[in-house]
């Protein structure tokens, strides 16, 4: 029997997660997320100019016209050996293209400053369909957290590279992320409902390392 193939749905949510190859540290340095950032921003709408040249300029070059977008950026978090994005399919195969786009050229980029070859990350990418407004809330709270819980700083506001700062009015709204409609919160309320989840997330976290780490020579 023919393997099925997943087919992401237009105006649908999900959560989008790739992760480098043998969890190889693919952004070593603050230029690194930059970049990536601005891939994002790039390829979510089908533009008529090089990267190059939007780089230079991006806020020149953005574009509110959300007929364009291929798909919507709802949150996202960069960690060091992978990313999280929660995205809305817009057009037709839109999240797949965009993917490809973003993965290959975060590669390309890569593997030409740090004088490598090969592959960068392992696979194409998953996802998850997600099927309620709850379940769309709680997990910004888990990909806002996972700098966090990796002990990478010790409140989500403090990591730079993360859609949680514009959630809460930190940062202004640069035409990456937009969640109206989709979530409504007040920002007091969603740092309180973020931060109190802070320490259970972290225990989480040791337990599913100690339920999967490989066990020791005895």
């Amino acid at each position: 029997m023919p393997i099925r193939k997943n087919i992401l749905v237009n105006g649908e949510v999900y959560h989008i997660y790739s992760r480098s190859i043998e969890k190889y540290i693919i952004f070593p340095l603050f230029n690194d997320f930059l970049r990536m950032e601005e891939l994002i921003k790039y390829y979510k709408i089908p533009r008529n100019i090089s990267f190059s040249l939007f780089s230079r300029t991006p806020d020149k070059y953005s574009s509110n016209d959300k007929r364009e977008e291929i798909v919507r950026i709802i949150a996202y978090c960069l960690m060091p050996t992978h990313i999280h994005l929660i995205l809305q399919q817009e057009k037709e195969n839109g999240i797949s293209k965009f993917m490809e786009k973003v993965l290959k050229g975060y590669a390309v980029y890569f593997n030409k400053k740090y004088r490598r070859s090969g592959p960068l990350w392992s696979g194409r990418f998953s996802n998850v369909r997600v099927r309620s407004d709850e379940q769309l809330l709680h997990l910004t709270r888990y990909i806002h957290l996972n700098p966090v819980t990796s002990y990478l700083v010790e409140k989500p506001e403090d990591w730079r590279f993360s859609s949680y700062r514009e959630y809460v009015g930190l940062k202004k709204k640069n035409l990456m992320c937009d969640w109206e409609g989709l979530i409504a919160f007040q920002k007091k309320s969603y740092i309180e409902f973020v931060n109190n989840r802070k320490n259970y997330q972290r225990e989480l976290a040791k337990i599913k390392e100690l339920l999967f780490s490989e066990p020791g020579s005895g």
